[in-house]
Protein backbone atom coordinates (compact mmCIF):
# COMPACT_ATOMS: atom_id res chain seq x y z
CA UNK A 1 0.00 0.00 0.00
CA UNK A 2 2.75 2.27 0.86
CA UNK A 3 4.66 1.46 -2.43
CA UNK A 4 1.16 2.32 -4.14
CA UNK A 5 1.16 5.65 -2.33
CA UNK A 6 4.60 6.64 -3.43
CA UNK A 7 4.09 5.92 -7.04
CA UNK A 8 0.54 7.43 -6.81
CA UNK A 9 1.46 11.02 -5.21
CA UNK A 10 4.41 11.86 -7.82
CA UNK A 11 1.64 10.60 -10.57
CA UNK A 12 -1.43 12.84 -9.11
CA UNK A 13 1.29 16.06 -9.02
CA UNK A 14 1.83 15.56 -12.52
CA UNK A 15 -1.34 15.31 -13.81
CA UNK A 16 -2.18 18.58 -11.65
CA UNK A 17 0.44 20.47 -12.99
CA UNK A 18 -0.50 19.33 -16.48
CA UNK A 19 -4.25 19.70 -16.43
CA UNK A 20 -3.47 23.62 -15.20
CA UNK A 21 -1.16 24.49 -18.00
CA UNK A 22 -3.90 22.80 -20.16
CA UNK A 23 -6.55 24.95 -18.55
CA UNK A 24 -4.42 28.57 -18.15
CA UNK A 25 -1.83 27.96 -21.25
CA UNK A 26 -3.17 25.94 -23.53
CA UNK A 27 -7.42 26.19 -24.23
CA UNK A 28 -8.78 29.08 -26.40
CA UNK A 29 -9.83 32.12 -24.34
CA UNK A 30 -13.69 31.69 -25.05
CA UNK A 31 -15.14 34.58 -26.91
CA UNK A 32 -18.25 35.76 -24.86
CA UNK A 33 -17.12 35.16 -21.12
CA UNK A 34 -13.29 35.79 -21.88
CA UNK A 35 -10.58 34.82 -18.92
CA UNK A 36 -12.87 34.18 -16.64
CA UNK A 37 -13.90 30.76 -18.18
CA UNK A 38 -11.33 29.18 -17.58
CA UNK A 39 -13.18 28.41 -14.18
CA UNK A 40 -15.07 26.29 -16.53
CA UNK A 41 -11.72 23.51 -16.45
CA UNK A 42 -12.08 23.33 -12.50
CA UNK A 43 -15.64 24.00 -12.14
CA UNK A 44 -16.72 21.15 -14.66
CA UNK A 45 -14.45 18.33 -13.01
CA UNK A 46 -15.06 18.78 -10.00
CA UNK A 47 -19.20 18.48 -10.60
CA UNK A 48 -18.23 14.93 -12.52
CA UNK A 49 -15.39 14.17 -10.12
CA UNK A 50 -17.57 14.65 -6.71
CA UNK A 51 -20.91 12.26 -8.89
CA UNK A 52 -18.70 9.49 -8.83
CA UNK A 53 -17.76 9.25 -5.45
CA UNK A 54 -21.23 9.52 -4.48
CA UNK A 55 -21.74 6.85 -6.56
CA UNK A 56 -18.75 4.77 -5.26
CA UNK A 57 -20.65 5.87 -1.75
CA UNK A 58 -24.35 4.73 -3.11
CA UNK A 59 -22.88 1.35 -4.15
CA UNK A 60 -20.88 0.66 -0.57
CA UNK A 61 -23.71 1.78 1.42
CA UNK A 62 -25.98 -1.12 -0.69
CA UNK A 63 -22.98 -3.30 0.13
CA UNK A 64 -22.95 -2.64 3.58
CA UNK A 65 -26.45 -3.59 3.53
CA UNK A 66 -26.45 -6.41 1.82
CA UNK A 67 -23.36 -7.99 3.85
CA UNK A 68 -24.04 -6.85 7.31
CA UNK A 69 -25.98 -9.54 9.04
CA UNK A 70 -23.87 -12.76 7.05
CA UNK A 71 -20.48 -11.36 6.40
CA UNK A 72 -20.10 -8.01 8.82
CA UNK A 73 -16.16 -8.46 8.17
CA UNK A 74 -17.13 -7.10 4.64
CA UNK A 75 -19.74 -5.06 5.62
CA UNK A 76 -17.36 -3.01 7.59
CA UNK A 77 -14.75 -2.87 4.90
CA UNK A 78 -17.57 -1.32 2.26
CA UNK A 79 -18.56 0.81 4.85
CA UNK A 80 -15.19 2.53 5.33
CA UNK A 81 -15.43 2.93 1.33
CA UNK A 82 -18.55 4.92 1.65
CA UNK A 83 -17.43 6.69 4.80
CA UNK A 84 -13.94 7.81 2.63
CA UNK A 85 -16.15 8.77 -0.80
CA UNK A 86 -18.63 10.79 0.60
CA UNK A 87 -15.98 12.55 2.27
CA UNK A 88 -14.12 13.64 -0.51
CA UNK A 89 -17.21 13.99 -2.66
CA UNK A 90 -18.32 16.47 -0.34
CA UNK A 91 -15.06 18.22 -0.69
CA UNK A 92 -15.66 18.57 -4.76
CA UNK A 93 -19.37 19.47 -4.45
CA UNK A 94 -17.79 22.34 -2.27
CA UNK A 95 -15.61 23.38 -4.87
CA UNK A 96 -18.49 23.19 -7.53
CA UNK A 97 -20.39 25.49 -5.14
CA UNK A 98 -17.53 27.78 -4.70
CA UNK A 99 -16.46 28.21 -8.36
CA UNK A 100 -20.31 28.34 -9.60
CA UNK A 101 -20.64 32.10 -7.81
CA UNK A 102 -17.89 33.37 -8.89
CA UNK A 103 -17.67 32.51 -12.30
CA UNK A 104 -21.66 33.43 -12.01
CA UNK A 105 -21.14 36.51 -10.63
CA UNK A 106 -19.21 38.19 -14.09
CA UNK A 107 -21.58 36.64 -16.14
CA UNK A 108 -25.13 36.91 -15.24
CA UNK A 109 -24.57 40.06 -12.61
CA UNK A 110 -25.53 38.21 -9.35
CA UNK A 111 -23.80 35.23 -7.22
CA UNK A 112 -26.81 33.42 -6.68
CA UNK A 113 -30.14 32.27 -8.10
CA UNK A 114 -32.49 29.74 -7.06
CA UNK A 115 -32.52 28.31 -10.43
CA UNK A 116 -32.78 24.04 -10.93
CA UNK A 117 -29.89 22.93 -11.54
CA UNK A 118 -28.34 25.67 -8.60
CA UNK A 119 -30.64 24.44 -6.02
CA UNK A 120 -30.20 20.94 -6.57
CA UNK A 121 -26.88 20.95 -5.86
CA UNK A 122 -27.21 22.61 -2.65
CA UNK A 123 -29.52 19.98 -1.86
CA UNK A 124 -27.11 17.34 -2.66
CA UNK A 125 -23.96 19.19 -0.82
CA UNK A 126 -26.81 19.63 2.17
CA UNK A 127 -27.98 15.91 2.12
CA UNK A 128 -24.43 14.45 2.37
CA UNK A 129 -23.23 16.96 4.95
CA UNK A 130 -26.17 15.34 7.04
CA UNK A 131 -24.46 12.30 6.47
CA UNK A 132 -21.23 13.24 7.82
CA UNK A 133 -22.55 14.80 10.74
CA UNK A 134 -24.55 11.84 11.28
CA UNK A 135 -21.47 9.87 11.13
CA UNK A 136 -19.61 12.25 13.64
CA UNK A 137 -22.04 12.80 16.40
CA UNK A 138 -24.32 10.05 16.22
CA UNK A 139 -23.74 6.84 18.54
CA UNK A 140 -25.00 3.19 18.51
CA UNK A 141 -25.34 -0.11 16.10
CA UNK A 142 -27.71 1.51 13.92
CA UNK A 143 -25.68 4.75 12.99
CA UNK A 144 -23.99 2.86 10.56
CA UNK A 145 -27.30 1.55 9.07
CA UNK A 146 -28.90 4.77 9.45
CA UNK A 147 -25.79 6.24 7.61
CA UNK A 148 -26.09 3.83 4.69
CA UNK A 149 -30.19 4.90 4.08
CA UNK A 150 -29.24 8.12 4.19
CA UNK A 151 -26.34 7.96 1.71
CA UNK A 152 -28.50 5.60 -0.86
CA UNK A 153 -31.12 8.22 -0.48
CA UNK A 154 -29.07 11.44 -0.94
CA UNK A 155 -27.71 10.02 -4.33
CA UNK A 156 -31.20 9.91 -5.79
CA UNK A 157 -30.34 13.91 -6.22
CA UNK A 158 -27.14 12.88 -8.31
CA UNK A 159 -29.67 12.33 -11.66
CA UNK A 160 -31.37 15.21 -10.97
CA UNK A 161 -28.81 17.70 -11.13
CA UNK A 162 -27.10 15.98 -14.12
CA UNK A 163 -30.60 16.32 -16.06
CA UNK A 164 -32.12 19.47 -14.49
CA UNK A 165 -30.93 21.72 -17.37
CA UNK A 166 -33.05 19.31 -19.90
CA UNK A 167 -35.88 18.66 -17.60
CA UNK A 168 -36.24 22.42 -16.25
CA UNK A 169 -36.09 26.14 -18.40
CA UNK A 170 -32.91 27.30 -16.26
CA UNK A 171 -30.82 30.17 -16.12
CA UNK A 172 -27.64 27.84 -15.91
CA UNK A 173 -25.99 26.61 -19.29
CA UNK A 174 -26.76 23.55 -21.02
CA UNK A 175 -24.31 19.96 -20.70
CA UNK A 176 -22.07 20.08 -23.25
CA UNK A 177 -21.52 16.83 -22.14
CA UNK A 178 -23.65 13.76 -22.39
CA UNK A 179 -26.16 15.29 -24.75
CA UNK A 180 -25.82 18.56 -24.53
CA UNK A 181 -27.21 21.65 -26.90
CA UNK A 182 -23.85 22.91 -27.25
CA UNK A 183 -20.05 21.45 -28.30
CA UNK A 184 -16.83 21.97 -26.86
CA UNK A 185 -13.76 23.01 -29.15
CA UNK A 186 -11.01 20.30 -29.72
CA UNK A 187 -8.72 22.09 -27.63
CA UNK A 188 -11.44 23.10 -24.99
CA UNK A 189 -12.25 19.30 -24.47
CA UNK A 190 -8.46 18.01 -24.35
CA UNK A 191 -8.12 20.68 -21.45
CA UNK A 192 -11.36 19.65 -19.38
CA UNK A 193 -10.40 16.06 -20.09
CA UNK A 194 -7.04 16.28 -18.32
CA UNK A 195 -8.34 18.17 -15.30
CA UNK A 196 -10.72 15.66 -14.76
CA UNK A 197 -8.03 12.99 -14.88
CA UNK A 198 -5.79 14.91 -12.88
CA UNK A 199 -8.57 15.64 -9.93
CA UNK A 200 -9.74 11.88 -10.37
CA UNK A 201 -6.27 11.04 -9.17
CA UNK A 202 -6.38 13.04 -6.21
CA UNK A 203 -9.58 12.16 -5.11
CA UNK A 204 -8.54 8.90 -5.48
CA UNK A 205 -5.45 9.31 -3.53
CA UNK A 206 -7.33 11.00 -0.77
CA UNK A 207 -9.81 8.29 -0.16
CA UNK A 208 -7.41 5.73 -0.41
CA UNK A 209 -5.78 7.25 2.67
CA UNK A 210 -8.99 7.97 4.39
CA UNK A 211 -10.16 4.04 3.81
CA UNK A 212 -6.97 3.15 5.55
CA UNK A 213 -7.50 5.52 8.50
CA UNK A 214 -11.12 4.33 8.80
CA UNK A 215 -9.86 0.52 8.87
CA UNK A 216 -7.76 0.92 11.33
CA UNK A 217 -10.07 2.84 13.29
CA UNK A 218 -12.47 -0.02 12.87
CA UNK A 219 -9.52 -2.39 14.00
CA UNK A 220 -8.91 -0.57 17.20
CA UNK A 221 -12.86 -0.26 18.02
CA UNK A 222 -13.11 -4.02 17.78
CA UNK A 223 -10.02 -4.73 19.68
CA UNK A 224 -11.67 -2.42 22.54
CA UNK A 225 -14.64 -4.25 22.29
CA UNK A 226 -13.33 -7.59 22.66
CA UNK A 227 -11.06 -6.00 25.70
CA UNK A 228 -13.86 -4.87 27.11
CA UNK A 229 -15.90 -8.30 26.93
CA UNK A 230 -12.93 -10.25 28.28
CA UNK A 231 -12.84 -8.17 31.35
CA UNK A 232 -16.57 -8.30 31.84
CA UNK A 233 -16.35 -12.02 31.74
CA UNK A 234 -13.65 -11.87 34.30
CA UNK A 235 -15.40 -9.96 36.71
CA UNK A 236 -18.41 -12.25 36.21
CA UNK A 237 -19.16 -14.19 39.50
Amino acid sequence: MKALRLFWIPLTVALLGYGFYQAIYVAPTEATMGEIQRIFYYHVPSAMVSFLFFFASFLASILYLVFRRQHPSRALAADAIALATAEVGVVFCTVVLITGPLWARPVWGIWWTWDARLTTTLVLWLVYVSYLLLRRFAAGPQMQTLAAVLAIFGYVDVPIVYMSTTWWRTQHPGRVIGGGEGSLAPAMSTALWWNVLAWLSWGILIVGIRYAVERRKQRVEQHAALRALDNGLEVAP
